[in-house]
């Protein structure tokens, strides 16, 4: 007997990004047949709920999407499992979201009565500066990214001004030539959106390699700020989408309104942002370079000025990434007091009531 385990696929849960903390759970939740939401505080202890749901699945041939926390890149915040359209999500922390149909596609499963209050109340006062502390790291942080975003605008601006855009618009006809051909698939196109990578404690992490492994041909896109690489991606998704193909749109960190990655499953094909801070080369025979570098005019004076944007860009993103550090310090430490306060017996109630309603 051959026994066929499903995939897992990594994501990041949520990103801190130059226009706040950003995630892609609304959507999910939106489609998803059902959706458990977690509550509970800050904690190390879910993660290890929603790792053992998602093994369970993967044992029984499901595939299943893990979104992480970039605050703690090992620890899980959500998983969703695509053959049965079933979200689960810590939906308190580290952003709050809220069911909006109880009774129906939602259900709820409270674990704050699984903390002992006596023990978190010996702590007050020190969980209470702990949190204060916090959140001024998390607003330097922000703020740090807000500046590199503004500053990354500036460097996009002198690129475009010397890009060939004609050559560019020919480029993306071209490619849609030889991704689509005739294809039209006579139905609704399945657009799905995820978070690739964000800011972490370590600098920029990214799952790209775990989002593509399975597609058959990986095109690296390699190309300097504002040369077209998400104007190109979201051209492609939407003529995709026009066809009725099946359409998954990713970004990497900075700014949630770009697109860094284009997966086509029904293709087997994606297409990726393969530049720094997430710089990735061919690994196999079948990898493929678009390079968009050369459609961008020399320019001595624009290198001169990218030289000077480029220190500034860097210097503000290694603000925010020592900024990142404090703060998954003080996470870390607050998620460790919660844990040491919790009622085990209760709190495996709580688990067993999330194990039978997933099993519904």
């Amino acid at each position: 007997m051959v026994i066929i385990y499903g995939t897992i696929t990594e994501y990041m849960g949520t990103a801190y990004t130059g226009r706040g903390i950003a995630h892609k759970y609304d959507t999910l939740i939106a489609t998803a047949q059902k959706t458990v939401f977690l509550k509970a505080p800050p904690s190390n202890a879910l993660s290890d709920v929603l790792n053992d749901a998602a093994a369970h699945f993967i044992k029984r041939g499901f595939d299943v999407d893990r979104f992480n926390n970039p605050v703690d890149p090992d620890n899980t915040d959500a998983i969703f499992v695509r053959d049965l359209d079933l979200f689960i999500l810590q939906a308190s922390h580290p952003v709050s979201l809220e069911p909006a149909e109880l009774g129906g596609r939602h259900h709820v499963i409270s674990f704050y009565d699984a903390f002992d209050e006596g023990k978190l109340q010996a702590r007050s006062t020190e969980m209470t500066a702990f949190v204060e502390e916090s959140n001024k790291v998390l607003l330097k942080m922000m703020n740090a990214m807000s500046d590199a975003l503004r500053i990354h605008d500036d460097w996009e601006q002198v690129n475009i001004a010397r890009m060939m855009w004609m050559e560019h618009e020919q480029l993306i006809e071209s490619l849609k030539k030889e991704l689509f051909g005739s294809m039209n698939l006579h139905k609704k196109s399945t657009v799905s959106h995820r978070i690739a990578g964000s800011l972490s404690p370590g600098g920029s992490r990214d799952f790209l390699p775990s989002i593509t492994s399975r597609m058959k041909r990986r095109i690296l896109m390699k190309g300097l700020s504002g040369t077209g690489k998400s104007t190109m991606l979201k051209k492609l998704g939407k003529e995709a989408e026009r066809r009725g193909i099946d359409v998954l749109y990713g970004w990497c960190g900075l700014d949630p309104t770009s697109v860094d990655l284009l997966l086509l499953p029904e293709l087997s094909v994606c297409l990726f942002d393969a530049t720094q801070p997430h710089e990735y080369d061919p690994e196999s025979p079948l990898d493929e370079i678009l390079d968009l570098v050369s459609l961008c005019m020399e320019d001595a004076e624009a290198e001169e000025k990218i030289g000077e944007i480029s220190s500034m860009y860097k210097e503000k993103i290694m603000d925010a990434t020592g900024y990142m550090h404090a703060y998954a310090q003080s996470e870390n430490w607050l998620r460790e007091v919660m844990d040491q306060a919790i009622v085990r017996k209760t709190f495996e109630e709580k688990t067993r009531q999330l194990s039978k309603w997933i099993d519904l």
